[in-house]
């Protein structure tokens, strides 16, 4: 699953279940866009994790059995120059990969005896 579909499909999950506008299983899983199973799965991994997501068969809905907040973000953004020595330790390792490449294209192409 791509990430940032993860990542929304959660957070759309979240106000949901907050909201308790879920609906059924099957009615939330459509929503969200997955299998029944897949939803339990992602309210497993929730749980696995400590949140207190139940169902009310009455009610017809998700809920949290306590008030409860998930904070879904992602930021994108260029580095800083500071930021990049800190996180590559001064190298700077991709470039010097794809320097090689470029230089040796034939190095990109190893074949191993079988």
């Amino acid at each position: 699953m791509k990430v940032f579909e993860y990542l929304d499909r959660i957070s759309l999950m979240h106000k949901l279940v907050a909201r308790q506008k879920t609906g059924t299983p099957d009615e939330f899983a459509r929503q969200l866009g997955v299998s029944r199973t897949s939803l339990y799965e992602l309210i497993d991994e929730l749980r696995s994790r400590g949140v207190p997501i139940a169902y009310s068969k009455s009610a017809k809905t998700f809920f949290y059995r306590q008030p409860y907040d998930i904070a879904v973000s992602c930021s994108l953004r260029p580095l800083t120059f500071t930021e990049e020595k800190e996180n590559s330790g001064g190298m700077k390792i991709f470039s010097k990969i794809l320097f090689f490449r470029t230089l040796l294209p034939e190095l990109s192409m190893v074949s191993l005896p079988c």
